[in-house]
């Protein structure tokens, strides 16, 4: 199979454009980069950072990657590519209750599979911001000593009442004015264990009567006591996501910190923080600056990490690389490629304004790559057997077979054709047989003829039925002087093509054909759950029959078979010599309306 590809062009965007501003401008040609992330402001090496800009794509390891996390892999990774840049693989694991190793091998996998990876020159950047929690508590020790962080002894419900609403300003705490000696004593107790889980946060004191309700004085430690995949059982308070994710960006010497809309309110505080600890002497300038694009937003799959647990772990799928699931890991065992995602991602572009994709746009681009890249095969998905009745006997009075010759790829005639045997007694589907036909039926019916694709033109005569009225054998008889590639096989003029197989040399096979795992746009819309919205339908188990040379099919190899759509070798079923076919797209939209 050909391995070569088409490259796109980058797709222009304004995040790109404003990347082209700050280096033209020479905006982050001074920063260093200490070979590792840290502290630039105490770590003067005098190196001067090569990558013209750092991105990162920082997944929390609690969950496989989705579809819409090809886009943000494709985005952040595919810039530092153009820009002579570096892009970081950060896992933000710094909530430990619902994190795992195997959620972290999966993201790294998918990365990979994707085609990027983290390894530049002699750097391997590939983080975790686990590792920086001595920093970001020093941070923290940092703003309370500054008058800008104090620990809060108000439970949740008070919390939550005393914030205030979209209209209303909130009310400061009764504990907001604690001097900075007793805030430390109360951080360090936090940090000792000497408080129970949920007694007590510290917070970053900004204005409760802010407008933005995320500059309220936000939460930015907690007391949790769980164990951490990374460090164990080190540590007993937590930082909160958005006070570790612009800490984790500085000491990675993020230049552009691209996240989804749904951040855009805590922009404010990201600039916040970092401002007060550059003052306070702990971080550098220039800091990171963060911009956001609009999510993916895609018709007929649901991309909440909850719901797409509820489905995993209430076994309404089998598991997290199902291929009806819209992971990552299921979209590759279904047989989509990274050449369709990217070229999917390029099509949709990078916006500020949330829209929604039609999933046949990706439908539709999973089929542009694959009728480029995918080889063709013979594959009768409904059998019923076509006896040619007068095709000749060997010597011992069984049938002969002779060779067909089919292109492996019509579009790259480079790849030659290969093999197929034709024999006496053949599969076919059993929908190219009509006893009665109907109007524009040009396929085989009684006294009808059709070509055999690739071999002869053959007339019906007639079949056999079981005693439910039901066809078991079609019979026909073969015209000699018709096979295709010969100066006859234009003599006879048939409107009809149909495909088959040879039964003494077909690989019987399991095929399973995949379809939407929700039968609505919109699942679960309005007050519906989600969950009565999943089609019944989304996979048929059947077994087929295929050409022999499938039977040596890799796991992972695609193919299409010809008149049904494009297959993949299962990658975790299929075994040498016994190999099991998804359904990774029909030839055709078996969607539109």
């Amino acid at each position: 199979m050909s391995s070569e590809k088409t490259p796109i062009p980058a797709a222009s965007n304004f995040i790109r454009a404003i990347i082209e501003k700050d280096l033209s401008q020479n905006k982050y040609v001074t920063k260093k980069w200490a070979g590792s992330p840290g502290d630039a402001a105490h770590q003067d090496t005098g190196i001067v950072d090569t990558a013209k800009i750092r991105t990162r794509f920082p997944p929390e390891p609690n969950g496989y990657l989705h579809i819409g996390h090809a886009k943000s892999i494709f985005l952040n990774f595919g810039l530092a590519r153009d820009f002579d840049g570096i892009c970081h693989l950060r896992f933000d694991d710094t909530n430990p209750e619902k994190e795992s190793q195997e959620y972290v091998d999966s993201i790294s996998d998918a990365v990979k599979w994707l085609g990027f990876g983290w390894d530049n020159a002699n750097e391997t950047n590939l983080y975790f911001a686990s590792n920086y929690f001595d920093f970001m508590y020093r941070a923290a020790e940092s703003l309370i000593e500054n008058g800008h962080a104090y620990v809060d002894e108000q439970s949740a419900d008070e919390m939550r009442i005393n914030r205030g609403t979209l209209t209303e300003a909130g009310k400061d705490s009764p504990f907001r004015n604690r001097t900075v000696a007793e805030n430390l004593a109360r951080f360090r107790e936090m940090r000792d264990g000497k408080h129970a889980d949920g007694s007590m946060v510290l917070r970053a004191k900004i204005d409760m009567a802010s407008p933005n309700i995320n500059m309220r004085d936000p939460a930015i430690y907690r007391v949790r006591r769980a164990h951490h995949h990374n460090t164990g059982d080190q540590w007993c308070i937590y930082p909160m996501y958005t006070f570790a994710h612009p800490i984790e960006d500085a000491l990675e010497r993020i230049t552009h910190s691209i996240c989804t809309l749904e951040f855009e309110d805590q922009r404010p505080f990201y600039d916040w923080l970092l401002l007060r600890l550059a003052e306070g002497g702990l971080l550098a300038e220039p800091l990171p600056k963060q911009y956001e694009f609009a999510r993916l937003n895609l018709t007929y799959v649901v991309l909440s990490k909850r719901k797409l647990i509820q489905l995993v772990e209430e076994k309404h799928v089998s598991g997290w690389d199902d291929p009806r699931l819209p992971t990552i890991a299921g979209a590759r065992r279904r047989g989509y490629t990274a050449a369709g995602f990217k070229l999917f991602t390029d099509r949709i572009g990078v916006s500020k304004a949330d829209s929604w994709i039609e999933y046949s746009i990706l439908e539709d681009c999973m089929r542009e790559v694959l009728n480029t890249d995918a080889e063709r095969r013979i594959a009768v998905l409904d059998p019923i057997k076509l006896v040619i009745d007068n095709y000749p006997l060997d010597s011992d009075g069984k049938s002969q077979s002779e060779d067909c010759f089919a292109p492996n790829h019509p579009l790259k005639p480079e790849l030659g054709k290969r093999t197929v045997q034709l024999s006496k007694e053949l599969w076919i589907e059993r929908e190219d047989f009509m006893e009665t036909p109907s109007k524009g039926f040009f396929r085989l019916t009684p006294e009808g003829m059709v070509r055999l694709r690739y071999g002869y033109v053959v007339k019906c005569t007639g079949c056999e039925k079981d005693a439910d009225g039901n066809v078991t054998v079609v019979h026909c008889e073969y015209l000699p002087d018709t096979k295709s590639g010969t100066p006859g096989s234009d003599s006879v003029k048939v409107k009809g093509n149909i495909h088959w197989v040879s039964v003494a040399h077909a690989y019987e096979a399991e095929v399973r054909l995949y379809d939407r795992l929700f039968k609505e746009a919109h699942p679960g819309e309005g007050d519906k759950d989600f969950l009565d919205d999943i089609n019944q339908n989304s996979v048929q188990v059947i077994t087929t029959q295929l050409e022999l040379s499938l039977k040596d099919a890799k796991p992972e190899e695609s193919f299409q078979f010809e008149r049904h759509g494009y297959f993949v070798a299962d990658r975790k079923d299929s075994v040498a010599g016994k190999p099991v076919f998804n359904r990774t797209v029909t030839l055709k939209d078996a969607w539109q309306k």
